[in-house]
């Protein structure tokens, strides 16, 4: 517990004390109401002259209606009609639930604390040969820092000296650690285990994975669900409501009976009271938002970001999964798998199509120029025009050539034929590179791509999980894509697609009561991102586009945790749901019997603070993962 805490639980104990010591007075003693009444206030006093005096503060800044304002009211009203002993029992235990509360929904946070850990608080970066430790704040991009064993990585940066063995846990929730060298890439937050590594900075402190990251769950509480927009909105209505309903229900029926006795306006004062006691929203207004952000601390335990409450209850409504094919269904790491030229040799063929894609960072253009092996005189090429969706055009050795796709050489007037067409190459399903002098077909070159070995399983996982399509976008031709599909299991593809066409073909998956969830990398399908109901961007953490398009940033290449995120929202949504009902239908129940006069203080305690209780250490669930929901290994 907090020092906070650990006062209010010594101040409930006294109370109680006092207020057992008191109760034993009053019953032994024949005491007049006055002495009765001041004994009683003793322990109303410590248990409760905070919650008077905020309530008296909230008045005079507009709030009146709030859940202190009706525990003052109900107490002193108990007071009044001669209730000493309920009136300080009711604000005692108002206490202790709002210490069990705050108990709970501090371990709630915990999670998040401990995902704030992962700041690194120093580096200690390289000058001249000398080590100086400073503010994270302070490295510049270029900078080289030292990192040792035990020490978290503070910045984003490729490994320039030595080898280590890195856990990501923090970051991505996979527990195996991974070893990188000299020219791996490294990103911040993650703990060096058992190498010194030089680091060379590629990012800013303000730009690097960790910020991201904290800013995303730090910021997901601003995004509310339509459930928790639906509990401010009840809790404004339902409360002058119920304090209208408690103050007819202490004045109408002596009015209606006629009977001008003082007992009888104490007892419907006293059932009114017990109405206000009530008839506190608490329970749903602080377990229904700690619900959600139970849901999103587990999530993002996992490596699973989610920008907001909003998301994770729209997520637990997706009933179809559009996929971008590489780097997403599959590895994204491209082969040169067959190289077939037109009055030329294949090592011809290949060094003028690598010369032209060596300006390209595409992952198509980065394998071609791979397969080549060899050394790229740059000088030989001149005037690079990348073609998004197409190729590209280039100079080499003073003639002008074009890389592509078969829109590409349509567009210049090229009759190049498919892969398919020439025989022996047809078994080599992958993206045909064409490449062409002018008007004249030079020569093609396919380039294949592997699937994930998970994607099959999480597919077939998700379908069980009741989402009923399941669709591939790609820009391959249409045999690189039909095979793909089949590999992976999903029901439907559209291949040849320009990025700018991949929004067209989301919006015609759009359906009425369906929701549709487009997972991606995040960098060239940002625009479907943010089109989709929810977008999800696969293992782009360290691109801006992914944190600014995606709604869920998935924080590592693994597909399985795709069915991970499903069941942690629909079990969170369950949660919420138990809670709304739970809360609204004893309330309403015991308001009913209070109404009546079949409740008593103690009871409307119960319905007040034994609910709200109950409801938070059912919210507190969310934070705990089921071995069952924990992803399948393909």
């Amino acid at each position: 517990m907090t020092k906070r805490q650990k006062k209010n639980l010594i101040r409930c104990i006294a109370a109680g004390t006092v207020l057992v010591a008191v109760y034993l007075v009053a019953h032994f003693l024949d005491l007049p109401w006055w002495a009765e009444l001041t004994l009683f206030l003793v322990p109303y006093a410590i248990a409760g002259y905070d919650v008077v005096v905020s309530a008296v503060r909230n008045i005079f800044h507009g709030q009146i209606l709030d859940e202190k304002f009706l525990m003052t009211i109900a107490s002193l009203g108990a007071f009044a009609v001669g209730e000493n002993a309920e009136a300080a029992i009711v604000m005692l235990f108002y206490q202790v639930g709002e210490l069990f509360q705050s108990i709970a929904v501090g371990k709630s946070r915990k999670s998040i604390r401990d995902l704030m850990d992962i700041r690194p608080e120093t580096a200690t970066v390289v000058f001249d040969g000398q080590e100086k430790t400073v503010d994270p704040d302070e490295v510049n991009v270029g900078d080289r820092i030292i990192v040792r064993p035990g020490e978290r990585i503070p910045l984003d940066g490729v490994v320039l000296s030595g080898g280590a063995t890195i856990s990501t846990a923090a970051l991505t929730g996979e527990s195996l650690p991974v070893y990188k060298k000299e020219g791996d890439a490294v990103v911040s937050g993650c703990i060096d285990l058992d190498g010194v590594v030089v680091i060379e900075v590629t990012a800013d402190a303000e730009s690097s994975t960790v910020t991201k990251v904290l800013e995303l769950v730090e910021n997901a509480s601003e995004k509310k669900a339509r459930s928790e927009n639906f509990i401010t909105k009840f809790a404004k209505v339902y409360t002058p409501a119920v304090v209208a309903s408690a103050l007819l229900l202490a004045v109408i029926p002596p009015l209606f009976l006629g009977i001008n006795s003082g007992s009888v306006w104490a007892e419907w004062i006293e059932r009114a009271l017990t109405f206000l006691v009530v008839s506190c929203p608490c329970a749903l207004v602080i377990s229904v938002p700690l619900s959600f952000f139970g849901g999103i601390g587990c999530a993002s335990k996992r490596g699973v970001l989610l920008k907001g409450a909003s998301d994770l209850e729209t997520l637990s409504k997706i009933r179809t999964f559009v996929f971008d094919k590489t780097g997403t269904l599959t590895e994204g790491t491209f082969h040169v798998t067959a190289v077939h030229p037109h009055k030329m040799s294949e090592e011809e063929l290949l060094d003028v199509a690598a010369l032209a894609e060596s300006y390209s960072s595409h992952p198509i253009a980065e394998s071609i120029v791979l397969a080549h092996g060899g050394h790229l005189d740059k000088k030989r090429v001149g005037n690079v025009t990348e073609r998004a969706g197409y190729g590209v055009e280039a100079v080499v050795d003073g003639e002008k050539v074009y890389v592509g796709n078969s829109k590409f050489m349509k567009e210049v007037g090229a009759e190049c034929h498919e892969c398919d067409d020439c025989g022996p190459c047809h078994h080599h399903a992958g993206t045909v590179v064409h490449l062409a002098h002018e008007n004249k077909c030079l020569g093609h070159i396919t380039v294949s791509d592997i699937i994930k070995k998970e994607t099959p399983t999480v597919i077939s996982e998700l379908k069980t999980l009741g989402i009923t399509k399941t669709v591939m976008l790609t820009g391959d031709h249409e045999e690189a894509a039909k095979e793909i599909a089949a590999e992976s299991g999903v029901d439907e593809y559209v291949a040849e697609l320009l990025p700018a066409q991949k929004v067209e073909a989301t919006e015609k998956l759009f359906s009425p009561n369906k929701k549709l969830a487009f997972v991606g990398d995040g960098i060239n399908d940002a625009p479907v991102l943010m089109r989709a109901d929810v977008g999800i961007a696969m293992g782009g953490i360290g691109s801006d586009a992914a944190i600014e398009a995606a709604d869920v940033v998935l924080m590592d290449d693994d597909l399985s945790k795709l069915p991970l995120s499903i069941r942690i929202s629909r079990r969170t949504m369950r949660i919420v749901r138990e809670n709304i009902v739970f809360a609204i239908g004893v309330k309403l129940a015991v308001l009913i019997l209070a109404a009546f006069g079949l409740a008593s203080m103690w009871l409307a305690v119960f319905a007040d603070v034994g609910v709200c209780v109950l409801a938070v250490l059912n919210a507190m669930r969310a934070l705990r993962l089921p071995k069952k929901f924990l992803p399948k290994k393909a």
